[in-house]
């Protein structure tokens, strides 16, 4: 029974590493670089981009979770459509 919860949990976090993988491939894509050099791109752009749709069953969830990671970071803890469309998400790492 131990092996089923470890091997379940393994493979949990193999798709959200998997998943922010995808994520940063999708800001390089969509965004832009800064006079710093760091790549963002506005949650707009990702949530209405057709490819990151039906890459991302929850992009939100996997935002927060690649911030946590602190591979990107942008202002406040939840992203909203419309609401928040304007907000930059910044990565962190290259």
């Amino acid at each position: 029974m131990e092996k089923i919860k470890l091997h379940f949990l393994y493979k949990s976090t193999m798709n959200v590493e998997h998943e922010i993988s995808l994520l940063v491939e999708e800001i390089r894509r969509l965004g832009t670089k800064n006079a710093d050099g760091q790549v963002s791109v506005k949650f707009g752009v990702l949530f209405a981009d057709e490819k990151c749709a039906n890459l991302f069953e929850a992009l939100v969830g996997t935002l927060k979770a690649a911030k946590r990671r602190k591979i990107v970071t942008y202002q406040g803890e939840l992203l909203l459509q419309g609401v928040h469309d304007n907000v930059d998400i910044m990565l962190l790492q290259d």
